[in-house]
């Protein structure tokens, strides 16, 4: 009975992770790129609480081991608006607006109703100031019902705080 529970759970999770940060219906990858992105994800969700708690520097250095293995992945799987997504993720975490653009518009270009894309890409225009773009992608958000219309929103309100 306990294998089971140990089965159930770590299938629960891995499917858990799988979801986080992405879009269901994305392209199909190889298993090398699969395995390249989930470490990446991971990566990412150790510097996200890392940065909770102000270790920047610590962050930033997983967020560029993140892209490396995001670039390795894409190389296998070009279709990937997931990957794109992640790629302008951790640059722009990085400090690279205008790189991270570039990942971001052309995760778009495969799928223009990228939830997380749209979100993302909101929130570097609300960083680099151009609130006019922020609400054009939070209006591409407007009737996905997702939170990420709500985060999005949020942090265009709260511009002068550093919310994302």
């Amino acid at each position: 009975m306990k294998k089971i529970l140990i089965i159930v759970l770590s299938l629960f999770l891995s499917s858990t992770l799988m979801a986080a940060g992405s879009d269901s219906s994305s392209g199909s990858s190889s298993s090398m790129g699969d395995n390249l992105y989930e470490d990446a994800v991971k990566l990412v969700k150790r510097a996200g609480k890392l940065e909770k708690k102000d270790k920047t520097d610590k962050a930033k250095k997983l967020y560029a081991q993140a892209f490396n293995k995001l670039e390795k992945a894409y190389k296998s799987d070009k279709k990937n608006p997931d990957i794109l997504n992640y790629m302008g993720f951790t640059t722009r975490k990085t400090g690279n607006f205008e790189k991270a653009e570039k990942f971001y518009l052309e995760g778009l270009s495969l799928k223009p109703n990228h939830n997380g894309i749209n979100e993302y890409l909101g929130e570097l225009y609300v960083q680099t100031n151009r609130i006019d773009k922020a609400n054009e992608r939070l209006e591409v958000l407007k009737s996905c019902n997702c939170k990420e219309y709500g985060e999005l929103e949020l942090i265009i309100k709260t511009k002068g705080s550093k919310v994302y």
